[in-house]
């Protein structure tokens, strides 16, 4: 668990470097949580796929794809108005 906390902080850092904007979640915590859902969501859907087996979660470099889809897709959710924007507070 705490591996998946470190991978998902430092692929939350790496995602949120490649894809700055107004939109993005702000803050140590939630840039961890943008990380870790990325890890998340590429492990299940490696696993969907075969690419790893049941005991295996997604490394860096795919937590860090995952974290983007995670992040686009905050975006557009925050496009479409369907939620608020954390910095317009």
């Amino acid at each position: 668990m705490l591996w998946i906390i470190i991978v998902g902080f430092i692929a939350g850092i790496i995602a949120r470097f490649i894809s700055p904007g107004a939109n993005d979640p702000k803050g140590f915590l939630l840039t961890t949580v943008l990380g870790i859902a990325g890890a998340f969501l590429s492990t299940a859907i490696g696993q969907m796929l075969g690419w790893y087996r049941p005991d295996q979660g997604a490394g860096i470099i795919m937590a860090t794809v995952g974290a983007l889809v995670v992040l686009f897709i905050w975006n557009r959710l925050v496009a479409s108005g369907r939620i608020s924007d954390p910095s317009n507070r």
